[in-house]
């Protein structure tokens, strides 16, 4: 990826930092330097897609000790953001790999007259170090790299109850992981069935770190887990968009397109991951299916589902479980609702 760099001449600013997003989730696609001190920075959009442009990831350079910038992030495709709510995009570097909050004093969500009265996300940042590469991203990133460590990890446990297989490829051509866990018991046909999916949007980072929490937690010695593997076989494909995932999407796959408007119709050669699923949607025909997603919008853990005759109240022992089992679960934030405009997604 060729990364546009403007400045108005090279002896203009006493000292330019190195932008970068050649890396694996990588996404910005221009920036430049305004001052010493400020560069606006623009998002390149989703691959054939230009309708998309939120998720950012990228790395910089050649700072100077205790140097202060702004950086302005400034083509924002959505204007709600819960930046507006006390949110704030992440911050790691090599000296130090943990990923850190920005701290939401330094993060200013706003119109701005000098960028055409668009919506910007300004960061004031001081870098510390002259040696180090400092990464910025929307939220704590998660790759495709990643999860393949992480079931590589699994595999190697050699546990009775688990089993990975290849359901498919991805347009280009990147493993559709499907995980498998249940008890090795003679009564499985018997068993009632869970089918788990994730990360069919690149940019909701959110929805890998819950769906491998809840590998991790299937895969422990927990009661509970225990029971569920006694129970129910539980099916789960990790990654529906791993092509978006690398190429540093935010909505679309490889090819510009939404998977998660594809489910009504799904192509075997343009949207292949979706197809593959939903083949095994119909075969499986499971009591429950889960479709992890995160929000840029919306706070706290909520259910977007199936309507119901009767939606679940407080008083419901579904809702006193979710409470008692998910931080922050927000019934109010819930829908149960057959929005047509939401016909071609996983839970319709």
């Amino acid at each position: 990826m060729v990364l546009q760099i403007d400045q108005l001449d090279s002896n203009t600013f006493t000292s330019t930092l190195l932008f970068n997003a050649d890396f694996e989730s990588g996404n910005i696609g221009k920036v430049k330097q305004v001052s010493d001190i400020e560069y606006d920075i623009w998002l390149r959009p989703d691959s054939a897609n230009d309708r998309h442009r939120l998720w950012f990831h990228f790395a910089v350079s050649n700072a100077q000790p205790g140097q202060r910038v702004i950086l302005n992030l400034i083509n924002f495709s959505k204007i709600k953001s819960l930046y507006r709510n006390g949110a704030s995009p992440v911050v790691r570097s090599l000296q130090r790999p943990q990923w850190a909050r920005i701290p939401s004093s330094n993060i200013f969500y706003y119109i701005s007259p000098r960028h055409k009265k668009r919506y910007v996300l300004s960061i004031a940042f001081s870098f510390d170090s002259a040696d180090d590469v400092y990464y910025f991203a929307y939220s704590v990133p998660y790759l495709y790299s990643q999860l393949q460590t992480y079931l590589d990890h699994l595999e190697a446990q050699d546990y009775p109850f688990l089993a990975r297989t290849l359901l498919g490829e991805s347009v280009e051509k990147r493993r559709l992981d499907l995980v498998t866990i249940t008890s090795p018991t003679s009564d499985v046909f018997e068993k009632k069935t869970i089918v788990i999916t994730s990360r069919v949007h690149p940019g909701e980072t959110p929805s890998s770190w819950v769906c491998q929490g809840i590998l991790g937690f299937l895969c422990s010695d927990h009661p509970r887990a225990q029971q569920l593997r006694a129970t129910t076989v539980i099916y789960i494909i990790p990654m529906l968009n791993p092509d978006g995932v690398v190429l540093g999407n935010y909505r679309s796959n490889a090819l510009g397109f939404d998977l998660n408007r594809q489910w009504r119709d799904p192509s075997p050669t343009t949207h292949p991951t979706i197809h593959l699923t939903k083949l095994l949607l119909s075969r499986l025909n499971p009591h429950l299916y889960i479709d992890i997603h995160a929000h840029s919008t919306q706070p706290n853990t909520f259910i977007y589902g199936n309507p119901t005759e009767s939606p679940p109240t407080v008083d419901d022992d579904f809702v006193r479980v979710m409470k008692g089992a998910v931080r922050g679960f927000d019934l109010e934030g819930c829908r149960w609702d057959r929005d047509e405009g939401k016909r071609g997604t996983g839970r319709r």
